[in-house]
């Protein structure tokens, strides 16, 4: 036999909502058992612009890279930036 689940409440900010699960068995609103299998891969992490200064000849080497990649060069950037961040985080915990 299903068990029969409550109805998800409308909440009027996360606040609220987190308010509610804190104290709420989600296990009366899902079925734990039988999950629903979502893909999220093609979500974007949201993203915070920033103002940067680089040396002009650093900039341009960079682009040089991206032109050669047949990328952005502001999507390289990232990508380098993330690896080296990676790494540095990688190095820190494995000395520890």
């Amino acid at each position: 036999m299903k068990k029969q689940l409550k109805k998800l409440p409308k909440f009027r900010n996360e606040d609220k909502e987190r308010d509610f699960w804190d104290k709420a068995d989600s296990s009366e609103y899902f079925d734990w058992d039988n999950p629903i299998e979502l893909d999220l891969s093609k979500l974007k992490p949201s993203t915070e612009s920033i103002s940067l200064r680089l040396p002009a000849y650093l900039l341009a080497r960079v682009k040089e890279l991206a032109n050669k990649r047949d990328v952005p060069y502001q999507s390289l950037m990232k990508i380098f930036l993330a690896e080296r961040v990676e790494n540095e985080l990688r190095r820190k915990f494995n000395r520890q």
